[in-house]
């Protein structure tokens, strides 16, 4: 027998090494032809790029070699799959009622895991109650907050037994009182969507509200300021179905089921302002209500109002005008808006550098609502913005 046979032979003793060497020489070679992506849509994450090796002394090598494992794991042959694999492994032969940082419930709803405020939510949260009772103090009779309970206060009986959750109620009761005191009004919208609970208005594998969720809320509104509500009878109904939202991106489960967006086709136009300098902008870029190509994407609720604009202005067709300072909850919930105003500004601080009053008084709106998640006010560490005076 030759020196070849007989390394052939002693390797066939081992079949399951063979096998492992044989799998990972080919993922080698899959990685080495696959080009590298840049983002995960599906992560709605960027990923690690080829790192350059710079320094040939120790802490270079050291940095370069930690880099290019980050590298490696973010760039593998199939990630999504490997992820969805790895999902299905714990959830079916494991039974896991969480996955990602994200609570897997009854229902196929996904909830974020949360224990309780965080230190900087704690510093936070009292931050942005004073900047909203500013706000009202400064134009008493016209501001509005609508702070979004998140999904698990709606559906605390879909979370996983035993599961943390916050006490929402408690906060929202004692910013309800704190809204009105300094003048303002709050509109609460747990007991109607409690009382809606049984229809689609929270998204399941995402944190928003659905369309539908965000009229109820909207309705409330309208009741509130003496307005006739959006007729959604009156108008074409658009869906897109294949809708994976930021929990699904981070909990990755093989049997999640996709969402569907709903929304209506209007005519209206959208300007984003180019914003340079406190007070009313004169330049912008004019488009539709909705960016349709993010459709194609995973991250389809980027298509309400083009994202998170600092400053636009939406064109309605009733009459005043409104100012919405928000997060991305209100991107849905705005287009309702266009039956009752002549003009909706649009701003989010996290890409507004400036205070409102300059704003404000350029305009002259009849009416201003602050509406965020719960969640979000939280955590917003530019909300102040609207209780600095400027």
């Amino acid at each position: 027998m030759s020196k070849h046979e007989k390394k052939t032979s002693s390797l066939l003793h081992y079949p399951v090494l063979v096998v492992f060497s044989l799998f990972f020489i080919g993922l080698f070679a899959l990685d080495m032809v696959t080009p590298d992506r840049s983002y995960s849509e599906l992560e709605n994450t960027t990923l690690s790029q080829r790192p350059a090796l710079t320094q040939f002394t120790a802490k270079g090598l050291n940095s370069y070699f930690t880099a290019y494992t980050k590298y490696v794991k973010d760039q593998v042959a199939g990630r999504d799959q490997w992820i969805s694999l790895q999902s299905a492994a714990e959830t079916t032969l494991f039974q896991k009622t969480q996955s990602g940082g994200i609570l897997l419930g009854r229902q196929q709803m996904m909830f974020p895991r949360t224990y309780g405020l965080v230190s900087s939510e704690t510093r936070t949260l009292p931050k942005n109650t004073a900047a909203l009772e500013a706000l009202c103090q400064r134009y008493p009779g016209k501001v509005n907050v609508m702070l979004v309970p998140a999904a698990s206060a709606i559906y605390p009986e879909n979370v996983p037994a035993g599961a943390p959750l916050l006490d929402e109620d408690s906060y929202l009761d004692s910013l309800s009182d704190a809204v009105q005191t300094a003048g303002g009004r709050f509109v609460d919208v747990r007991q109607t969507l409690t009382a809606h609970k049984d229809e689609y208005i929270y998204y399941r594998t995402d944190h928003h509200w659905t369309s539908t969720g965000a009229y109820y809320a909207y309705k409330l509104l309208c009741d509130a300021l003496g307005l006739t509500p959006f007729d959604p009878s009156a108008h074409t109904v658009l869906t897109a179905d294949g809708f994976y939202g930021t929990h699904y991106a981070k909990a990755r489960t093989w049997n999640a089921v996709p969402d569907v967006i709903t929304y209506y086709d209007l005519a209206n136009t959208l300007t984003v302002w180019n914003v340079t300098a406190a007070g009313q902008p004169t330049e912008g870029q004019t488009t539709g209500l909705y960016d349709t190509e993010k459709l194609s994407v995973y991250d389809k609720y980027a298509m309400f109002l083009h994202g998170n604009n600092g400053l636009s202005r939406v064109q309605g067709n009733g009459s005043g005008r409104i100012l919405v300072i928000k997060d991305s909850y209100a991107n849905c919930f705005v287009p309702y808006l266009t039956a009752n105003y002549a003009d909706i500004d649009v701003v989010d601080f996290r890409n507004y550098n400036y205070g409102l009053d300059k704003l404000i008084a350029d305009n002259g709106y009849d009416q201003i609502l602050v509406l965020y998640s719960y969640a979000s006010f939280t955590t917003d560490p530019y909300l102040y913005r609207a209780g600095v005076a400027g």
